[in-house]
């Protein structure tokens, strides 16, 4: 008899609840989240089974163990299982059973689990998102200390070759620890853009290994690094068996098309 199973993990164990065709639940199974003893209990299933798992934030080696044991692991949208599941008082196995229950009468909300290539490729674009940020906290945090000694360089951009030589010239302007601050932060900002530059050119490396990246970059406004997105997050586009929810662009509109109609254009093409 095939038996579909509901697993609900967490961040130091994971909890197994089987149900059979005929609706009955078999007692739950705790897996504590060591290689070893989660290999030996998915080696104790059936072969190739069903097994839903919550996109939890730890899923991806989980879903690689499945894999690699030869089952078939099917990825639930948590947020939209638990509404469906509709249970006031939560435990792990109501949980696990509720995702047993969703796989084996067809509701289970899932989502696409990407190659486990592309998951190891998204780190990057993660990383320069970081690498990013970081870059902007730092200079937001020099602007503002150059803000608060009335300290103006004359120069457009204060992070260019020119504005750092100058905002070195101007550090005896400022009191001794402001002063160092100031020096480290102007190393940090260095450190982090060779890190991101190094990223990209990683980036840079899979990207030539992409024809739809080519593809995307053919769009209006689409470079190498937002192509590389849309590729890295839509995955292989013949995963979609068919268009019909894919917005249509409309026509080209003239410059003199009221703005209120092109306005409504967009909204039609979020919709």
């Amino acid at each position: 008899m095939r038996h579909f199973i509901g697993c609900d993990a967490h961040k130091k164990y994971s909890l197994f609840v089987a149900v059979d065709e005929a609706g009955d639940t078999k007692p739950a199974v705790r897996v504590n989240h060591d290689r070893e003893s989660y290999r030996t209990f998915l080696r104790g299933l059936t072969p190739r089974s069903s097994i839903a798992v919550e996109t939890v934030g730890n899923w991806y080696w989980i879903v690689d163990e499945m894999q690699q044991a030869g089952h078939d692991p099917r990825l639930a949208h948590a947020r939209k299982a638990k509404l469906m599941m509709g249970q006031l008082d939560k435990t792990d196995k109501l949980d696990a059973r509720g995702l047993a229950t969703m796989l084996r009468n067809g509701t289970l909300p899932e989502v696409w689990i990407p190659s486990r290539e592309i998951r190891d490729q998204r780190e990057l674009l993660r990383l320069r998102m970081t690498l990013v940020g970081m870059e902007t906290r730092l200079k937001n945090r020099v602007h503002a200390i150059l803000g608060k000694y009335a300290i103006r360089l004359d120069v457009q951009d204060v992070f260019s070759q020119k504005g750092r030589r100058l905002v070195l010239e101007h550090l005896e302007n400022l009191p001794e620890e402001t002063r160092q601050v100031v020096r480290q932060h102007l190393e940090l900002l260095e450190s982090t853009e060779r890190q991101k530059k190094v990223t990209e050119q990683r980036l840079q490396t899979i990207v030539q290994q992409r024809d739809d990246v080519d593809l995307l970059k053919t769009l209006p406004g689409v470079g190498w690094i937002l192509g590389t997105v849309i590729a890295l997050e839509i995955g292989d586009i013949h995963r979609f068996n068919q268009a019909q929810s894919w917005p249509v662009m409309p026509e080209p509109y003239p410059v003199s098309t009221p703005v209120a109609v092109k306005l409504d254009m967009v909204e039609s093409i979020r919709m």
